[in-house]
């Protein structure tokens, strides 16, 4: 099986490219800059991907021509901590483009990889519920969580005449670097859910929102 991860350098990106390579699935890993502990893996590696920047990312996946994909992973994601009275358009825009645009974008240049039978896995934050926020703030990143989830279901829609389906996946708090590693489970558990999520993934559930333990989330 071939599957595409970004931002697969570190983190939860990092534990899911261990884990199926662990199943012998062939992983390609697309992300800016790549790190040891990816270089000492056995996925094959392509860098330069920034999913912030649209006018690149034709170039940049170059590599993936006709290279068939079953399960495509847009892991790649910032976090912002703006509050009502602390905040920057700037930082807010960069999340709308790495979180909600570019997995959108990366999406729609490998659809001619995808087939009949192939996933699509956006990993996504229960952040982004209108219905589960109950403290505010985080402000780019809940509005671009929100964004990519409208997209998630539209792609959906869109794709599931061609028998590929779409999962809209929260993680969990994880302990990364994104959030100083305060997180309560670990990058390699929460892949672990995540990769649970994307084997159940069916037509008959594409565009629905699922916590990595298997939790429906509201939107």
């Amino acid at each position: 099986m071939n599957v595409v991860i970004t931002g697969g350098n570190r983190g939860i990106g990092l534990a899911l490219v261990n884990a199926l390579l662990a199943r012998n699935c062939h992983v390609i890993v697309a992300c800016r800059h790549s790190s040891d502990a990816l270089n000492n893996t056995q996925a094959t590696v392509i860098t330069g991907v920034d999913v912030s920047k649209p006018e690149s990312l034709e170039k940049a996946l170059s590599p993936l021509k006709d290279v068939p994909i079953d399960w495509l992973i847009n892991n790649a994601g910032v976090l912002g901590k703006e509050s009502l009275d602390d905040w920057d358009p700037a930082t807010i825009d960069y999340q709308f483009r790495v979180n909600a645009l570019g997995p959108l974008l990366v999406t729609q240049a490998l659809l001619p990889n995808l087939s009949e039978g192939s996933k699509i896995g956006l990993i996504t934050s229960r952040m982004g519920s209108m219905t589960d926020n109950g403290s505010g703030g985080y402000y780019g990143y809940r509005m671009s969580k929100a964004a990519l989830n409208a997209a998630g279901v539209s792609l959906a829609q869109d794709l599931k005449p061609k028998g590929i389906a779409v999962a809209l996946l929260h993680p969990g708090f994880v302990q990364t670097e994104m959030v100083n590693n305060a997180g309560d489970i670990t990058p390699d558990e929460a892949a672990s859910g995540l990769i649970n999520r994307l084997d159940e993934l069916t037509l008959t559930t594409t565009g629905q929102f699922f916590h990595a333990n298997g939790e429906r989330l509201p939107w």
